[in-house]
């Protein structure tokens, strides 16, 4: 349906999962990488050649409305990743997460509107819910700004989805629980607590243990992406990719440390802890709307599932060479 597709965020860890399987399955795809003076693609540098032979690089800022438009001359659709997304940097610099997040979502379906594309995938966040009212989380839950970056990607949604009902520009919003595998940065949860332990370390520095998450293995919410992309009836629609399994914090760093064989004590480091009215204490995502519209559901399912997703991370982290470029012994916020 689509021959030219762009990704924005494309360099990072689920947009270059995503831009190499979109290769795979024979789109055409250009890349919207954040310019730099290191001419660096982030983790599409280490895409295969045969991947990275079929990919148009178009490097720039999502925060440029021009350069974004430039991007999206020609291209059939867009996935809209990119965005600013560290809670903690948000606490330290707000401003950034307004301009990246939200004005960079108004670039996009901006541009969209004007070029008519034929579909826009924004993405949004489960931490656009805050703390869970009720459980599983639907799509019609509450949306509550507990931090700055929160508060951003609820503005971005707002704004995409404002095109939709003010000009039927074919926005659908997706929205991912919380994604992990190989690649993503140590600023997240589980890299964090992996990369400790690889790095010998059996004192184990985190925040708070007691907050539930819905992982989603990086396969899962890939998939969750291309199924919105292909399927019309997702137009118009906020739709959860989740995996229907709530798990702690703590429960995590046992599930880990039993697959690196590894005994470990946790300690609190309070830096790493959010305000407390800021911490999202619960989340657990109702996905029925996204097996109903997509016929989308997750491969790495329940706790079998999400074990097995983590013996993938591991495996990445530890035997490819890949934790040697992450800092285990420095807090990345």
């Amino acid at each position: 349906m689509f021959k030219k597709i762009l990704v924005t965020g494309a360099d990072g860890f689920i947009g270059s999962h995503l831009t190499e399987m979109l290769v795979r399955q024979g789109y055409q795809v250009r890349a919207f990488v954040l310019y730099n003076s290191f001419n660096s693609w982030g983790w599409l540098d280490y895409a295969p050649k045969e991947i990275q032979d079929q990919i148009e690089i178009f490097s720039g800022d999502i925060r440029d409305p021009h350069g974004v438009k430039a991007a999206m001359t020609g291209c059939d659709a867009v996935l809209h990743l990119a965005a600013l997304i560290a809670i903690p940097y948000s606490y330290h610099s707000p401003d950034t997460y307004v301009d990246t997040n939200v004005k960079g979502t108004l670039n996009v379906v901006q541009a969209a509107r004007e070029l008519g594309v034929s579909k826009v995938v924004h993405t949004s966040t489960s931490e656009v819910y805050g703390t869970a009212r009720f459980v599983p989380i639907t799509e019609e839950h509450p949306l509550q700004g507990q931090s700055p970056y929160s508060a951003s990607k609820i503005g971005a949604d707002q704004m995409a989805m404002s095109f939709y009902t003010s000009f039927q520009t074919p926005v659908a919003i997706i929205r991912p629980f919380n994604t992990y595998g190989p690649r993503q940065s140590a600023r997240a949860v589980i890299p964090t607590i992996i990369t400790q332990i690889h790095a010998g370390q059996q004192s184990i520095q985190l925040g708070s243990l007691h907050p539930t998450r819905d992982f989603n293995y990086i396969e899962d919410t890939v998939g969750g992406f291309i199924s919105v992309l292909k399927s019309e009836r997702s137009i118009g629609e906020v739709i959860n990719i989740g995996s229907n399994f709530e798990v702690s914090i703590g429960e995590t760093v046992q599930y880990i440390a039993d697959v690196m064989q590894a005994s470990i004590e946790v300690k609190e480091d309070t830096v790493r802890l959010r305000p407390e009215k800021s911490e999202v204490e619960r989340l657990w995502a109702d996905n029925s709307k996204a097996k109903e519209l997509l016929g989308w559901e997750p491969i790495y399912s329940g706790k079998t599932g999400f074990k097995q997703g983590l013996a993938h991370t591991v495996e990445w982290f530890t035997q490819s060479g890949q934790a040697v470029g992450y800092k285990a012994g420095i807090y990345n916020i």
